[in-house]
């Protein structure tokens, strides 16, 4: 029997140099920061910041740009905060992120909703890679809610491009998340957190780790 190819973890919302460095100690494939969105979130962090905590981020651990700022000023943007991606939300064109994917030295990620699988196929041309999650009505993630994972893995079974799956995963769901939907990546932000913006070392490392090892045991936090 052939197994699944081993699933990256990303933490996103990383507010902090000890949030980063558990992070990375924690085996985390990826670190996600927050810059230039339009909505209320104890995880946004200002350019300039973002950009120092990127920069002391070690090889090998990949740094992603979130934001939901204009497509014309995130080449900009991301210049100053200087990560390895670009993972875009909101009500974006598929033209307007084709344009920016031209523009942009980068990978780019488009969030699409778990409920639209319509946007997913026309982000798919445009983009390295999709975030399926469970968007508000702004199209911004984190809402903490999870979504059908079976229609997840429908949906990804049909797309060419990877899929990495967020909405409300946590360290006690993330492996059975795995299983259900055999994704290219998972991402987790509040679902990892000791209040808002702040995460808690052992729910990240356990977190890592079951999404890693999910055909293995999976490993509990305690309250």
């Amino acid at each position: 029997m052939t197994m699944p190819a081993r699933t990256r973890a990303k933490v996103c919302g990383l507010t902090n140099a000890d949030d980063v460095a558990a992070a990375v100690e924690a085996g985390v494939d990826a670190l996600g920061f927050i810059v230039d969105v339009p909505v209320d979130t104890p995880r946004e962090i200002d350019a300039e910041r973002a950009a120092t905590l990127v920069a002391d981020v070690p090889p090998f651990v990949s740094t992603v740009l979130v934001t939901m700022a204009e497509p014309d000023d995130i080449p900009t943007l991301h210049e100053t905060v200087g990560t390895d991606a670009v993972q875009v939300h909101g009500d974006v064109t598929p033209e307007a992120l084709d344009a920016l994917a031209a523009d942009l030295d980068a990978s780019l990620v488009k969030t699409v909703d778990a409920t639209d699988p319509e946007s997913a196929h026309a982000y798919a041309e445009c983009a390295d890679a999709l975030l399926v999650d469970s968007t508000d009505a702004s199209g911004a993630g984190g809402t903490g809610r999870t979504h059908d994972w079976t229609a997840t893995r429908d949906l990804a079974a049909g797309l060419d491009v990877p899929i990495v799956l967020a909405g409300g995963l946590t360290p006690s769901n993330v492996a059975e998340a795995v299983r259900t939907v055999e994704p290219y990546a998972v991402d987790v932000a509040s679902g990892v957190e000791a209040e808002g913006g702040v995460k808690d070392r052992d729910a990240v490392r356990a977190f890592v780790g079951n999404a890693t090892n999910a055909f293995d045991e999976v490993e509990e936090v305690s309250a």
